[in-house]
């Protein structure tokens, strides 16, 4: 284990995670690792406290972001998709982010990833979390921005407008990778956890920010791929809001027509509106896609009205088929609570 401490006062390895970023990698070199290659040494970055106003890239495997809480340790930076990027083009959404996850097996612990660029309807999407990488832990950390927020890759196959993907991984494979997020505030309005990876969110808070519209936002956006057994799965999370309406958020809509949410043992607050879901209007999500809810209680779970093309499971049914372990699993049993700490 190969360990670092950044630290903007001076007193660590590094004053930048990207100078942290760039050492291990002449380390990986210096030691003949190359990407793709043997697996390389588990590398512990730690963070001090502080707020790192800087854009971070992670792909190196086997990586570990760790915090002294995410209260304390802060990563921000403020693009938004209607500035301008320097090309002649507008940023667009996926070059936003403030963090790209492009690796396997890699940690965030502890920690805060914010984009603070402002109100979509001025900014545009505004990632925080680009993350596209399988077997990635997010545990106890603030995701927090305001429309797109987290994004869950991979992207769909293709764009509706064209230029809609440019950004790091326009021209990619779409591999599905799986993600796990425990104990985590992820914080937005619209669309603000959405794309296509398999990902298990556990008792975790899920936050709508006010806007002052109605509908004021939408929690999930999935484009989940044909033929993918599971999508955003949410189990034993709280969903609140700060600002909002009472009946004024969806819990989501189809970015594409094979979207798979589920909500499982899920706390909805009042902000939450009894149809639960719209279709944007596209006749062929409402055969396609799989809504699913089941144990759900609070203010929004009491009227639930949601229409004939989602489900609502019986709550033992609900709990054996998206456990955490029948969603993460796959073909190499990954257990993320199993991993080393």
């Amino acid at each position: 284990m190969f360990e670092l401490l950044v630290s903007s006062d001076g007193s660590g390895d590094t004053r930048t995670i990207r100078e942290a970023l760039d050492l291990v990698a002449r380390r990986d070199a210096d030691a003949g690792v190359k990407p793709g290659g043997a697996m390389p040494e588990p590398v512990t970055i730690h963070l001090a406290a502080g707020t790192y106003r800087e854009r971070v890239e992670v792909r190196r495997s086997r990586l570990s972001l760790v915090g002294e809480g995410r209260e304390a340790t802060r990563i921000a930076s403020g693009l938004g998709a209607k500035m301008p990027a320097g090309d002649g083009m507008l940023l667009g959404t996926f070059r936003t982010y403030t963090m790209l996850v492009d690796a396997p097996d890699v940690t965030l612990r502890g920690l805060a990833v914010e984009n603070d660029a402002g109100d979509g309807r001025e900014v545009g999407q505004a990632i925080a979390l680009y993350a596209d990488g399988d077997r990635l832990r997010v545990l106890d950390c603030a995701l927090l921005g305001r429309q797109d927020t987290l994004f869950c890759g991979p992207l769909p196959p293709r764009e509706i407008q064209p230029g809609g993907f440019i950004g790091p991984k326009q021209f990619s494979p779409r591999v599905v990778g799986r993600q796990y997020y425990r104990g985590c505030l992820i914080a937005g309005d619209v669309d603000f956890v959405f794309g296509g990876g398999r990902c298990f969110f556990e008792g975790c808070e899920i936050r709508s920010l006010g806007r002052g519209d109605d509908p004021n936002g939408y929690v999930t956006a999935a484009s989940t791929p044909e033929g993918e057994p599971y999508g955003l799965v949410f189990s034993r999370c709280r969903l609140t809001s700060e600002g909002c309406a009472n009946v004024t958020v969806y819990l989501g809509r189809p970015w594409r027509d094979w979207a798979q949410t589920a909500f499982v043992d899920c706390e909805l607050g009042a902000h939450i509106k009894p149809e639960g879901w719209f279709d944007w209007k596209k006749p062929h999500a409402r055969e396609a896609s799989r809504y699913v809810g089941a144990g759900l209680v609070g203010p929004g779970a009491a009227g639930v009205a949601w229409p004939a093309w989602t489900s609502v499971l019986g709550e033992d049914e609900a709990t054996e088929e998206f456990s955490r372990e029948r969603v993460l699993a796959g073909e190499d049993g990954w257990d993320p609570e199993a991993c080393d700490e």
